[in-house]
């Protein structure tokens, strides 16, 4: 399947802050590649899937940081996973 993974690290100012940005960009880059500084696409297996998700749940702090998995496969409302802090409302349409 194919997946898109956003995120949104806080404190990177911070050393822990740092360290779960450059972890977490890691476990990312194993899976696929990078679109943008926070954004990857991945073509992963349904197992893969699930342990990516359990390598992101080691990295982040869910209280701060924010990761938003995206399922490519019809209706993103219905294909979303999100990992800590949930999406901001969109508002007004984007263009992606």
């Amino acid at each position: 399947m194919d997946i898109v993974v956003a995120y949104d690290i806080a404190n990177t100012d911070t050393t822990a802050g740092a360290s779960r940005l450059r972890r977490l960009s890691d476990v990312c880059a194993s899976y696929g590649g990078r679109a943008q500084q926070s954004v990857f696409e991945c073509r992963v297996s349904p197992l893969s899937f699930h342990q990516m998700q359990d390598e992101i749940r080691r990295v982040v702090d869910t209280d701060q940081d924010s990761v938003v998995i995206y399922r490519v496969l019809g209706d993103l409302a219905t294909s979303r996973t999100v990992i800590g802090q949930g999406p901001r409302d969109l508002g007004q349409p984007w263009i992606v």
